[in-house]
């Protein structure tokens, strides 16, 4: 008998129906197609990030307290403002995020490392560094390899999470493929797409090549683009298990490919719009919910035979 369930998660129906997700979603939560999410759910895929030069203290505190209020799962700031974001956030759900090498990923390896440290003894809990763009672009993969390497046992040592930013604008899809397989190496927790300085976002392609070329263990953070619930799920379903985007209200999250696989996506966020901030319910009442939609396998192939997605295949990108 099949039994949909998600990997994870107690709550599972070994009788059949639509399959449930946990009450609170995590990086290494895996959601199955079709599963139904709460507005909870939903906002634990974001990362919401407040990374412009020109934000003011006020501006910060102001978009940080929206964070909270919505119970993201974490707000992402520059290095200099973690300090003021994990008092403020002190005893709340959001985590506080911060960058390293931002946004070129030009500065030297023993900067970023100090800069993991630094903000990690400030409070920040999440690490998103970018990768050395040009060195990957020269070829020079076992460089950027050991770059991200020493990052992450800066961050692993202090407790936080590590996750590779890859600016998939500016790369070909070679250099995408290698920037994964060096960022799963080095042992980064996640691959993510964009700054959102470079031109560019997050695209459903790069988040299926991505997820199709790390381990399990490795989840996705779709970045740039995201701008609503719908874009969200849709980058949720064809990449991973739960989070992330970037501009406001986790990194998508199902995990799925071909067009499913067992990667995390979460989404990061900017701007919160009235469309990504539904009202919180009354505790009495039924939480609000939304569909994570069914992907459906492309059927354009490459010389190898492996699905691959094509604007001009009829069946991209649609949902069941």
């Amino acid at each position: 008998m099949h039994r949909p369930y998600v990997e994870g998660s107690r709550h599972r129906r070994p009788y059949g129906g639509p399959p449930e997700a946990p009450r609170r979603l995590t990086h290494m939560t895996r959601i199955a197609p079709g599963t139904t999410l709460t507005v909870q759910q939903i906002a634990d895929l974001v990362d919401h990030a407040l990374l412009k030069p020109e934000l003011t203290p006020r501006e910060i505190a102001q978009g940080v307290a929206e964070v909270a209020a919505l119970n993201a799962w974490s707000v992402c700031v520059r290095p200099s403002d973690v300090p003021a974001v994990a008092k403020q956030l002190a005893g709340q759900y959001s985590k506080v995020c911060t960058v390293l090498g931002f946004p070129h990923g030009t500065t030297s390896t023993a900067a970023k490392v100090a800069e993991a440290r630094q903000a990690i003894a400030d409070g920040a809990v999440e690490l998103d560094m970018v990768l050395n763009i040009g060195r990957l672009r020269g070829g020079a993969v076992d460089d950027v390899r050991e770059d991200i390497a020493a990052v992450v046992a800066a961050g692993h040592e202090g407790g936080a999470l590590v996750k590779v930013i890859f600016e998939t604008a500016l790369l070909d899809e070679g250099e995408k493929v290698d920037a994964c397989r060096a960022a799963a190496d080095a042992g980064a927790d996640f691959v993510k797409t964009s700054t959102g300085f470079a031109g560019g976002g997050a695209t459903v392609a790069d988040i299926l090549l991505m997820a199709a070329n790390v381990p399990d263990r490795v989840s996705v953070k779709a970045s740039g683009g995201v701008r609503d619930v719908e874009t969200a799920l849709a980058m949720t379903g064809r990449g991973g298990a739960a989070r992330r985007t970037g501009a406001g209200p986790h990194r998508s999250g199902g995990r799925t490919r071909v067009l499913s696989s067992p990667n995390t996506t979460r989404v990061a966020s900017r701007r919160p719009t009235e469309r990504m901030r539904p009202r919180r319910p009354h505790p009495e009442e039924p939480s609000p919910t939304c569909r994570l939609p069914e992907p459906i396998a492309c059927s354009c192939t490459t010389n190898s035979g492996s699905p691959t997605p094509s604007a001009s295949c009829p069946t991209w990108p649609t949902w069941a």
